[in-house]
C-alpha cells in the first residue's frame, strides 16, 4: 500500500509552484552531460549540447505527466570524473532558463556546486538535488540562501571510487544515520525541515545486496520523517541481476518504481516518464479504490 505518511504535510513550495506529495509523483531525468551512463550523450551533436533537442525532451516529459524535471550537468555515474564549475553552469543554466520561459513545471537542478545553486535559483529552478547532501564547501550556505526545497542524498565516497568494494555495518541504519546528520547540519544553517527531502542513493556506493536491502527496508527510511526521492531507473542493479543492457531495462525499472512507491517513496526519479507515470497511476488507482 502507498504510504499515507505525508498526506497531511503541506505542499512543497518550489519557486512559486506547489508540489503535492499526498500521492507519489514522477521526476523526469534530463542529463545534459556527454558521459552519462544512460542518455546524456543523446542530447549532444558534434560534442555540443543541442538545446533544442533537450527542450523537446523536456516538453515530452511534461506532456507525459512529469511533475518535476531534474537537470544535471555533471555525470555521477560510477567512475565519473568531476567537471569545472564553469562547464557545469554552461550546460545547465541555458536549459533552466528556456524551460522556465516556456513550460509550466518544477525544475530540479542536480548539483553539488554552490555557484550553480545560486544561479539556478535565480533562473527559475524550484528544487535543489544534491548527491553529496550539501557537503561540498559553501553548498550548505548557498542552498540555505536560495530558500528552495533541497534533496539530500546518501553517497559513500565520490563517484570515481564509490563502487570499489562498498562496505556497511548495517546499510539501512548507516544510511539513515548519515541522512539524519545532514538534516541536523541543515537545521543549524537555518534550513527548515519542511524544505527537505531525502534520497537513499541507490547505486551510489552500494552493492547489489545493499540496494536490495535498502529497497526492502524503505519504510524504515521513510520513518526518518521526510519525503523520499528514489532513483532506480536503468540502474546497474538491473544489469547485474538480469543481464540487461541499459536500453533493455524498462520493465525492471517499472517494477522497481512501483515497489518503491508501495514502500513509501514520494518521488520516483526516472528516464522513462510516460511508462512510469502509467505504472504509478495504476498503483494510485488501486490505493484510492481501497480508501473508504
Amino acid at each position: 500500500m502507498i504510504s499515507d505518511q505525508y498526506s497531511g504535510r503541506p505542499a512543497l513550495q518550489c519557486a512559486g509552484r506547489s508540489l503535492d506529495l499526498a500521492r507519489p509523483v514522477v521526476m523526469g531525468v534530463i542529463n545534459v552531460t556527454p558521459d552519462s551512463f544512460s542518455d546524456g550523450a543523446t542530447l549532444y551533436r558534434n560534442a555540443i549540447l543541442d538545446i533544442e533537442k533537450a527542450m523537446a525532451r523536456a516538453r515530452e516529459m511534461v506532456a507525459s505527466g512529469a511533475a518535476i524535471l531534474d537537470i544535471g550537468g555533471e555525470s555521477t555515474r560510477p567512475g565519473a570524473s568531476p567537471v569545472s564549475v564553469s562547464e557545469e553552469m554552461d550546460r545547465v543554466l541555458p536549459l533552466v532558463t528556456r524551460i522556465t520561459a516556456e513550460l509550466e513545471t518544477i525544475i530540479s537542478v542536480d548539483t553539488s556546486t554552490p555557484e550553480l545553486m545560486r544561479e539556478a535559483a535565480a533562473a527559475g529552478a524550484g528544487l535543489l538535488n544534491d548527491v553529496r547532501a550539501l557537503t561540498r564547501e559553501g553548498a550548505l550556505e548557498a542552498a540555505a540562501a536560495t530558500d528552495l526545497p533541497i534533496c539530500l542524498m546518501h553517497m559513500q565516497g565520490e563517484p570515481d571510487r564509490m563502487q570499489v568494494a562498498p562496505r556497511y555495518d548495517d546499510v539501512v541504519e548507516d544510511v539513515c544515520e548519515h541522512l539524519r546528520s545532514r538534516v541536523a547540519c541543515c537545521e543549524r544553517q537555518g534550513i527548515a525541515r519542511s524544505r527537505l527531502l531525502l534520497d537513499p542513493g541507490f547505486g551510489f556506493g552500494k552493492s547489489v545486496t545493499h540496494n536490495l536491502e535498502l529497497l526492502r527496508e524503505l519504510p524504515r527510511l521513510a520513518e526518518v520523517g521526510f519525503p523520499l526521492i528514489v532513483g532506480l531507473s536503468r540502474k546497474s542493479l538491473i544489469g547485474k541481476l538480469l543481464g540487461r543492457e541499459v536500453g533493455q531495462r524498462l520493465p525492471a525499472s517499472l517494477a522497481l518504481a512501483v515497489l518503491a512507491a508501495e514502500r513509501g517513496a514520494s518521488v520516483i526519479r526516472t528516464h522513462d516518464v510516460a511508462a512510469t507515470v502509467d505504472a504509478i497511476s495504476m498503483l494510485t488507482a488501486l490505493e484510492e479504490c481501497a480508501d473508504p
